[in-house]
């Protein structure tokens, strides 16, 4: 009789072993990854292979066109150009950053990516000859360079334009997008792989450069009525004719100046309007209080100094102020949202009123109950002392010769070696202020000299300087200001207040207030009136 020696359990456990000696193997992560990245492929290939194979009458001729016309960006810079010479803030801003995404994208994909991937470019056997116009690229494939540009200047452009202009470029980027496996230049891969990229380095450029928003939110004026007519009756416009000019005489006989073509829009639309036109020697406070003495609405068409002055003729009189853009900058017409003459007569059309901050500079009281409204020295924007009033004196000097953009240029470099520290008390404290900034209302964006609000009926001041010890460190602290790192300044502090109180040198202080120079006593306050003038708004959303 044989007798079993085995152990009772090993056959069940060799049983139940078996299975798992048999089933699939869990490849390792490498051998996984590389799978995935061959799947991927084959799915490259076959929707480059049905690309190549699809018949598009009529893009035969103009797609190839169009990938060409983006070699190099061309495309994209020549439309970066094209926006650029508008007379529109937003499209110039649109141009540069939509230029910048296409500057920081192009050298990440062709530098970097095509590099570290070196991936072949496609096979082009079944890519019809009449889209092969050229000969093929030779660099890598992937990511595609082209992609890249196509997107970081249409995202770069979104970020600042309206859909009227963001739109057809958004669509002009795809084109060129797809062009790039129609030619047979990239795989479907290659062209999602470059728009992220390019995507990406547009939104990047807001890391540096915020995006400002379109228009500053004003307070609604309440029960208030306007006598706002078809024909532009009661409307007196006051006009100054050496705004916006840009290069001085010589460029005003070539081209017309941004306020001449407000004036020809005004006269089209609105006949029935006064139009007062002032004369170099004329007494422009005196010229605006005439005029809102006898206006239903008192209009202004200039920069940011006469919109100044015609906001004090306003308010003494209690009339609306229609702020028409004709300078260089429009600061103030352009946080209202009026980029063109056009949108400020539509605001004029449909009358919706709100009202805005005024703030101001005056004399330090000394007890007896302050210094009264007529020695106040108003400002809309922004009120400055320091290195930038010194600007100012500099670029006025030089602007008559050389016009003001060199002037302006010329004058930065004097005064970035030549500018001393102010000795001043600001609040009680002693300081030595190199460069000081006050803004009406709060600024968004970073810097020394910021220029949007998203508000302008805060009641705040935006304070901000740069204060100095013994040296000025005059070369870092101007590139801090030009790309709005401050931190990076020594001395740098910024603060809101509601006022402040200032005592400057005994000869008293240069102020340039929206760009206008003047002096003060030593002692000085900044103060604001909160919600005392009115304006015409762009549309109703912006009244809160």
């Amino acid at each position: 009789m044989r007798v079993n020696h085995r152990r009772p359990g090993l056959r069940s456990l060799s049983v139940l072993a078996r299975p798992l000696s048999r089933g699939r193997r869990r490849p390792p992560p490498g051998e996984a990854r590389a799978g995935l990245l061959a799947r991927l492929g084959r799915a490259d290939r076959w929707a480059f292979d049905r690309v190549a194979a699809a018949r598009l009458p009529g893009l035969e001729y103009v797609v190839p066109r169009l990938s060409r016309f983006a070699d190099h960006g061309v495309l994209w810079f020549t439309t970066a150009g094209v926006l650029a010479v508008s007379r529109r803030a937003t499209l110039r801003r649109a141009a540069l950053r939509g230029s910048l995404a296409v500057a920081v994208a192009s050298p990440m994909v062709n530098l970097l990516g095509k590099q570290a991937f070196r991936r072949k470019r496609p096979v082009v056997d079944l890519v019809p000859p009449i889209r092969i116009r050229w000969k093929l690229p030779t660099s890598h494939a992937f990511p595609s360079g082209h992609s890249a540009s196509a997107a970081a200047f249409a995202t770069g452009v979104a970020l600042e334009a309206s859909p009227v202009f963001a739109v057809p470029i958004a669509l002009t980027a795809a084109a060129v997008a797809f062009s790039r496996v129609y030619t047979g230049a990239h795989y479907p891969g290659d062209v999602l792989a470059g728009a992220g990229i390019g995507a990406l380095a547009g939104l990047g450029t807001r890391l540096v450069w915020p995006a400002r928003p379109p228009v500053a939110r004003v307070t609604r004026a309440e029960g208030e009525q306007v006598r706002v007519t078809a024909d532009g009756h009661g409307l007196v416009a006051v006009l100054n004719p050496g705004s916006g000019s840009g290069s001085g005489e010589a460029a005003r006989g070539i081209l017309p100046g941004n306020a001449e073509l407000a004036v020809g829009l005004i006269r089209l639309e609105l006949p029935a309007a006064e139009i007062i036109e002032l004369e170099p020697d004329q007494d422009l406070d005196k010229v605006f209080e005439e005029a809102a003495e006898r206006a239903d609405v008192l209009a202004v068409i200039g920069g940011d100094g006469t919109v100044n002055a015609g906001a004090r003729a306003a308010l003494k009189h209690d009339v609306p102020l229609l702020v028409i853009p004709g300078g260089t900058f429009d600061h103030f017409a352009r946080a209202l949202g009026m980029e063109t003459p056009a949108e400020a007569i539509a605001a004029y059309r449909r009358g919706y009123l709100g009202r805005v901050d005024v703030a101001y500079a005056a004399p330090a009281s000394d007890g007896s109950g302050g210094a009264g409204h007529e020695e106040e020295q108003l400002f809309l924007n922004t009120a400055s002392f320091g290195a930038y009033t010194e600007l100012v004196d500099r670029r006025e000097r030089l602007e008559r010769r050389l016009g003001k953009w060199p002037a302006l240029a010329v004058a930065a470099v004097r005064t970035l070696r030549h500018s001393e520290p102010v000795e001043v008390v600001v609040d009680g404290r002693h300081r030595r202020v190199w460069l000081a900034f006050v803004g009406n209302c709060a600024y968004g964006s970073r810097g020394a000299a910021p220029t949007w609000r998203k508000r302008l009926d805060d009641g705040r001041l935006d304070i901000r300087m740069i204060t100095t010890g013994r040296r000025v460190p005059r070369v870092r602290a101007v590139a801090a200001v030009m790309v709005g790192h401050l931190h990076l300044t020594p001395g740098y502090r910024a603060w809101r207040a509601g006022g402040l109180e200032l005592v400057g040198p005994d000869d008293g202080l240069r102020l340039a207030r929206d760009g206008e120079v003047s002096s003060l006593p030593a002692a000085v306050r900044f103060a604001k009136h909160a919600t005392a003038l009115r304006v015409f708004a762009v549309h109703p959303e912006v009244i809160g």
